[in-house]
């Protein structure tokens, strides 16, 4: 009954809408099957207006630039929701005060506060995903984080269609990690930078991605950083653990750790989800019969 309802919705909306729609090539992996629903909200009355109406009913999950996430292989039951491009626009506003729209790509954000002569968002130059993303688990590289910018977010939740804003100061940050609730959708946020010379922020940003060029693989099918650093238990790398805990050539399937840095675990061809799955579950195994330790993924797995 609620199939019927929401494909009726689909006949109104002047959003874009897709029944048993596609996945795979909407994330970095290149993994995944269909979305037995698939919405793109132009605005937000539209985003409001279905989630008011089916916010009860179904599971939605919101899909980002897709950079860190496994996707099953099944179909997915319930409706994939991604921000259509009206909610990536970047305001810049007084006080060196910058609003991004949560569909907005960090390097989007980064570069605009770079042309404002804005500095505090090198970091994100970095960082292959949205402002959504990274706002949920506080993504950083470089000694940086969201938290260390972040004055505000808006939201709203899934099952009611309310909105509201969150200060950062009643947000607990953690490292990859928030409290944020998994109910909310994430619109927009403010971010606080500080005036610099536009020749010093260049800079910064070329030395980081000089880093990153020289350590992380690029062009290739992967997921970014696989797991966490381990937080309390040691201050040892998660690259490191995994370098002298796994055979390097270890491999499932299609799915592979990569050669040039052994946290990102790369899609060779047509890996599955079960060949992935299957590796990263292999490697943290091995690390915790080698090293006593116990490490989390980074990435999120959609089971």
């Amino acid at each position: 009954m609620v199939d019927e309802i929401i494909k009726k919705f689909s006949k109104k909306t002047e959003s874009k809408f897709f029944i048993n729609y596609n996945l795979r090539k909407l994330n970095w992996f290149n993994i995944g099957g269909k979305a037995k629903f698939f919405f793109k909200p132009d605005n937000l009355n539209e985003l409001v207006s279905f989630l008011k109406e089916f916010g009860k009913k179904i599971d939605i999950f919101i899909l980002g630039a897709g950079s860190n996430i496994l996707l099953n292989d099944r179909l997915y039951e319930g409706v994939v929701i991604k921000l259509g491009k009206n909610f990536s626009n970047i305001t810049l506003m007084p006080n060196d005060v910058i609003v991004a729209g949560a569909a907005a790509s960090d390097k989007k954000l980064s570069d605009f506060a770079l042309n404002n002569s804005i500095s505090g968002f090198e970091f994100l130059s970095c960082i292959p995903g949205t402002i959504g993303g990274g706002l949920k688990i506080n993504s950083g590289c470089y000694g940086k984080e969201f938290k260390d910018i972040l004055l505000s977010v808006q939201v709203i939740e899934k099952n009611t269609g309310f909105i509201k804003t969150i200060h950062s100061s009643d947000i607990n940050f953690e490292y990859r990690n928030s409290d944020l609730d998994d109910n909310y959708i994430f619109l927009s946020a403010s971010f606080k930078g500080v005036k610099k010379e536009k020749s010093f922020i260049e800079k910064e940003i070329k030395i980081l991605k000089s880093k990153k060029n020289f350590t992380q693989p690029s062009k290739i099918k992967t997921g970014g950083s696989t797991f966490k650093n381990p937080v309390d238990q040691t201050t040892e790398k998660v690259w490191k653990l995994i370098k002298r805990s796994v055979p390097l050539n270890t491999s499932f399937g299609q799915a592979a750790i990569s050669e040039k840095h052994c946290n990102f675990l790369i899609n060779r061809g047509n890996a599955t989800f079960e060949d992935m799955l299957k590796l990263i579950q292999f490697i943290k195994k091995e690390v915790r019969l080698k090293t006593g330790i116990a490490i989390e993924t980074e990435i999120q797995i959609i089971e």
